[in-house]
């Protein structure tokens, strides 16, 4: 898997130390099977409570930073329950850990950490505690539709939403007047745009499309429709990368990728980041995490960046995607599964996810978080005192549903950059690039028994 999604988790490490008050996403992107789940008995809230009351010690893996925060504060609520929170490596190496823990069925946590996009992969071996019978149906009204898709097979709950990263547009202000651009409201203006900017700045770029970040690309198909994805739940999946919508989102960028009229470097890098502060980019369409990640990068262009929507594909119905997202879910090995679906629920909750919203700087998944005035009215002055949370809240209204993944997202994401990513790198055909992508995909699936429709 490329580097990129992980050094945005590690900057999720320092996000903390951010003024401003903004929110802040892990990345990734996720979903689970389509196979409806039998509905498993619900626990008594007596059983509940008994639980509860019994001295219990979970394992909780996380990178979250400061997590031992919210840890402590449940701990308090629940003074005979003792959570060890671990963080035990981000990206590859946590998920490598949990399987082999699962594997050798030794040492596993009761909690982990695990982002949308892997969920297929451990419902595909029956790793996942559904958490539908431990009371999380009941926080369904808390979320968009969008994200409860997400982390759900039919009745079945295998994670409790911890964050998310819809999709808007960051811009300079300042670059943007001088250059006498408006802030394009379609992907047709966009393109217009780049041109026109280019021209005026040859050394600055209306935006940047990174070679190495799959992530970011698969948010464009996201909001366009685009379902490149789907799984069973079994052995049956769909690898559509190269659909009609997904051509579209790969032909729009290819024409301003050839005419050299977007940047095409490498992102979360030196040269990426000291971009920001420079000037190199004039925008920067991007997650709800966004936001706060800027604000630590180029803290001398403070005041001159605004947030609008994304591009739109049609104006008439504005749509978004998502890029980034978590979830807390439950191991089935664990033996405390009760206080375990208590802690999932707990931490994502009430006071605990509005702390994670304003002192980890998530962006929150659920709407009442979202309508705190904590997190709602905080003003930015690095975007002009704009509400950015507020905004990207409206923005998190427009994602669409039913976005899901196949349980090989870790070769998906890595044969980008040999296939698209090179395509973008190398400022050649972008659409075929997106084929090659599609060919790799399938003939990876098929190599590994899945039946690909």
């Amino acid at each position: 898997m490329p580097t990129s999604p992980f050094t945005r988790r590690r900057f999720l490490g320092t996000a903390v130390g951010v003024s401003g008050g903004l929110a802040l996403a892990a990345c990734g992107g996720g979903g689970g099977s389509n196979t409806p789940a039998p509905a498993a008995q619900k626990v008594s809230q007596t059983d509940i409570d008994t639980a509860m009351d019994t001295d219990t010690t979970l394992t909780f893996w996380s990178w979250v930073p400061d997590l031992q925060n919210e840890v402590a504060d449940f701990q308090k609520a629940y003074p005979k329950i003792k959570v060890k929170l671990v963080n035990v490596g981000q990206g590859a190496p946590h998920y490598q850990k949990i399987r082999a823990a699962i594997k050798s069925g030794q040492g596993a946590p009761d909690v982990a950490q695990i982002e949308f996009q892997y969920i297929p992969s451990f419902t595909l071996g029956n790793n996942l505690l559904d958490l539908a019978p431990y009371g999380g149906t009941e926080l369904k009204p808390q979320y968009p539709d969008w994200v409860w898709s997400q982390v759900t097979t039919g009745e079945a709950l295998y994670g409790v939403p911890q964050d998310v990263g819809p999709m808007g547009l960051l811009y300079r202000d300042d670059l943007l007047k001088a250059a006498s651009v408006e802030v394009p409201t379609t992907w047709d203006e966009f393109a217009t745009a780049a041109e026109k900017y280019h021209t005026a700045n040859p050394k600055s770029y209306l935006s940047n499309l990174a070679p190495n970040d799959p992530g970011h690309f698969v948010a464009y198909l996201w909001q366009i429709g685009a379902r490149p994805f789907a799984f069973d739940g079994n052995k049956t999946v769909k690898v559509d990368l190269a659909s009609d919508d997904a051509k579209k989102v790969a032909q729009v960028w290819s024409d301003m990728v050839t005419k050299g009229v977007v940047s095409v470097d490498p992102d979360f890098t030196d040269q990426w980041y000291q971009g920001f502060s420079s000037g190199r980019y004039a925008t920067w369409p991007t997650a709800a995490w966004g936001p706060v990640f800027l604000q630590g990068t180029a803290k001398k262009t403070s005041g001159k960046w605004r947030v609008a929507q994304l591009p739109q594909w049609d104006p008439a119905k504005p749509t978004s995607g998502n890029w980034g997202g978590s979830t807390d879910a439950v191991l089935k090995s664990s033996k405390n599964p009760i206080a375990a679906a208590q802690l999932a629920m707990w931490i994502n909750t009430k006071q605990s996810a509005v702390r994670l919203a304003t002192e980890q700087f998530l962006f929150p998944p659920s709407t009442e978080i979202l309508k705190d005035p904590k997190v709602a009215d905080q003003e930015a002055p690095f975007f002009g005192d704009q509400k950015v949370n507020e905004f990207y809240t409206k923005i998190s209204a427009t994602v669409t549903p039913d976005f899901a993944w196949v349980p090989f997202m870790d070769f998906v994401y890595s044969n980008f950059t040999d296939t698209l990513g090179k395509a973008i790198a190398d400022k050649t055909d972008l659409v075929a690039g997106l084929q090659k992508w599609q060919d790799g995909v399938v003939g990876y699936a098929k190599a590994q028994g899945f039946t690909v429709s």
